[in-house]
């Protein structure tokens, strides 16, 4: 005799209970004036997310060297990023792209890094010389890492890794690897 065998003798004459539904699951018909009015509003949250849209940016000269750090940050921390002892896990290539296309990169780059835990991650910009309007997207993205608070330093690269055509940038660490440190020490 087999388990099912004896599983079905000893359940017997055993019946399902009915159960009534606790939710109406008919899906509800919207107008189409409704859902034109959510995807509007889901288009406006998104862009409202995004925090790099819209501001005036300083230029900067295609030879300068990119250096920030925010208030907090550990000067050796820096130093490590700016010397490049730190591995780099990600890589953003801007060449040949319009400002709002870099833009809209920048953004996704550095929420893609967050959610995959990425610590370090190179954005290579170019420094734009030679042209009518030298360093575009090098003074953006030098303006628009500032304005991203899970930025914590960021740095121009050495020249292997670009030189001053990219930029280091070192991320916070993410709520589980926080929490990862916690428990290890």
């Amino acid at each position: 005799m087999s388990d099912d065998d004896i599983f079905r003798i000893s359940l017997g004459d055993v019946k399902p209970l009915k159960v009534n539904p606790k939710v109406n699951l008919q899906s509800a018909h919207q107008s189409a004036q409704t859902l034109a009015n959510r995807r509007a509003a889901a288009v406006t949250e998104a862009e409202c997310e995004d925090p790099l849209a819209g501001d005036h940016i300083p230029p900067v000269d295609p030879l300068d060297e990119l250096n920030y750090q925010r208030p907090g940050v550990q000067h050796g921390v820096h130093k490590k990023l700016r010397l490049g002892k730190y591995p780099i896990d990600a890589r953003l290539d801007l060449h040949n792209q319009t400002l709002e296309q870099a833009r809209r990169q920048v953004y996704q780059f550095i929420r893609d890094c967050m959610i995959h835990d990425i610590r370090c991650g190179l954005i290579t910009h170019g420094k734009g010389e030679g042209r009518e309007q030298p360093a575009v997207l090098k003074s953006a993205v030098a303006h628009w890492l500032k304005e991203m608070p899970e930025v914590l330093a960021y740095h121009s690269a050495l020249k292997r890794h670009g030189g001053l055509g990219s930029v280091y940038v070192l991320l916070k660490k993410s709520d589980r690897k926080r929490m990862e440190n916690k428990e290890r020490f």
